[in-house]
């Protein structure tokens, strides 16, 4: 994936967590041309976002369908193509290195990003260690950039905190996706690695996912616009 090098409008992606797609539409509609870039995650694609997709795909718009994949390698590849069929621009599955591999045979050829989800940015030390994982946020996001990058990913999911690390271990092309993006002042909610827009892009980001601040606010434009300005004032 080549990053893009034209506006904070191609790398702010607006998160639609909310619980159906009369609503998700209506933002879409308030937002206008101010936003290029939607997130559909688990809440909304679970209550009928899915062909939204392919209506925001046909309007102009990129979509980053946030899935998620992980399992058995014929069944991520499958749902990968199927994705692909969509019209989505990225999508994501956890950094595994078996499913990674069959993501990428899938999607070669398709124009589809694949995105590694390395380490949730609502987890720290503590809820790793009660997962079982012996190693740190860090040295775990590290291990899961780098089997990204050698199984042809085409960027990462990674907290900003660890967006500067990443982007040393996957170079300058591939695509870093920083969600836990909160402007200065915001409350943090459940995320527990967050930052601000414009230091995740000082700290190598090339794409920002931002949900609450703009699907919450009372005046959604102008959240994404003030969001944009301090992403363009970096850039």
């Amino acid at each position: 994936m080549t990053l893009p090098q034209d506006s904070a409008r191609n790398r702010l992606i607006v998160g639609l967590d909310v619980d159906g797609r009369a609503e998700a539409e209506a933002i879409v509609a308030e937002l206008g041309e101010a936003v290029a870039f939607y997130k559909i995650g688990y809440q909304l694609a679970f209550a009928g976002g899915l062909p939204l997709v392919e209506e925001l795909a046909r309007a102009g718009k990129e979509v980053f369908l946030d899935l998620k994949l992980l399992d058995i390698a014929n069944t991520v590849e499958k749902g990968i193509e199927s994705i692909a069929r969509l019209g989505a621009t990225m999508t994501t599955l956890h950094a595994y290195p078996q499913a990674m591999r069959a993501a990428a045979k899938a999607a070669e050829g398709t124009g589809l990003t694949l995105l590694g989800v390395t380490v949730l940015t609502s987890l720290d030390a503590a809820d790793l260690k009660a997962a079982g994982y012996a190693s740190s946020v860090e040295d775990l996001v590290a291990m899961r950039a780098r089997q990204a990058r050698e199984a042809g990913l085409g960027g990462i999911v990674a907290s900003a905190a660890e967006a500067s690390a990443v982007r040393g271990i996957v170079g300058p092309d591939m695509a870093v996706v920083t969600p836990g993006i909160r402007p200065a002042g915001s409350a943090a909610g459940d995320q527990k690695r967050v930052m601000t827009p414009g230091d995740a892009l000082a700290a190598g980001a090339s794409h920002l996912v931002v949900a609450r601040p703009i699907v919450a606010a009372p005046d959604r434009r102008a959240a994404a616009q003030a969001i944009l300005a301090e992403m363009t004032a970096v850039l």
